[in-house]
């Protein structure tokens, strides 16, 4: 197993890819923490009080994590 520093940096890693998508729609994220093989996020902007926001966490980011870090089995927001 990884330690959590190296897990936290391929995390940031997986989210700069996906950034993009996120801001242009107004909205953008960000690592707060990973706990054991959880990556907890921030959703900022208008993905911090869009009604998608749930879908595009589970179906975007928790995806795009996961299969650069295989190691992540979810992604929360907090």
């Amino acid at each position: 197993m990884a330690d959590t520093q190296d897990l936290k940096s391929k995390v940031k890693e997986a989210l700069e890819k996906i950034r993009p998508m996120l801001q242009a729609d107004g909205g953008d994220i960000e690592l707060v923490d990973v706990v054991g093989k959880v990556a907890k996020v921030k959703l900022k902007g208008a993905c911090g009080c869009c009604p998608m926001s749930q879908m595009t966490l589970q179906m975007g980011v928790q995806r795009a994590v996961k299969e650069a870090v295989p190691e992540i089995e979810s992604v929360e927001a907090v």
